[in-house]
């Protein structure tokens, strides 16, 4: 079994917590009401690699969004194998902060995806996919939109990571192999 530490950033109250708990939940329970995360929330889930009969076990930070904890976050953030950066489509100053959480955290070892969370949001959405794309695209990440409310795609960030981890590994392994 691979072991993969996440770091889930963003704002306050764009749907970190939300999102996080419909994927360990597999997508089955939707809490219509969320305390506000205090530092830094770890769940843990098994993700199966299709094809390959390996398994990853993600360890996932979800991390408060205010500013007074980030000093305390800081000793989470490292070692991490992938980050997920999560900002709310109907707010454009979260997908803006975005730069400055990617700043935070520095650099991380696998891969990394921004989120675009309350997809079921349409008529109060004022962020474009395109422009989420954009920005993705400007910070290196993969780019995905969700809604845990509507349980939509919230497995795929995750997956994705999952699947990108896993392929790192089994190109080590094969580097390793063709050293000896």
């Amino acid at each position: 079994m691979l072991r993969m530490k996440i770091v889930v950033a963003g704002n306050s109250a764009v749907g970190k917590t939300a999102l996080v708990q419909a994927f360990h939940g597999d997508a089955t329970l939707f809490a219509k009401n969320y305390n506000m995360t205090v530092g830094v929330d770890l769940v843990v889930k098994c993700v199966n690699i299709p094809d390959s009969g390996a398994v990853v076990e993600m360890y996932l930070c979800d991390c408060s969004g205010k500013e007074i904890f980030q000093r305390s976050l800081e000793t989470h953030w490292h070692h991490a194998a992938g980050v997920c950066l999560v900002f709310d489509l109907t707010d454009e100053g979260s997908l803006v902060s975005c730069s400055s959480w990617m700043q935070c955290l520095g650099s991380f070892h696998v891969a990394g995806v921004l989120v675009g969370t309350k997809a079921d949001l349409t008529a109060r959405r004022v962020v474009s996919a395109e422009r989420a794309q954009s920005v993705a695209a400007s910070l290196g990440l993969n780019y995905f939109e969700t809604s845990a409310k509507e349980m939509l795609n919230c497995d795929a960030p995750f997956s994705f990571l999952a699947d990108a981890f896993h392929r790192f590994y089994e190109e080590r392994v094969e580097q390793a192999r063709m050293l000896i």
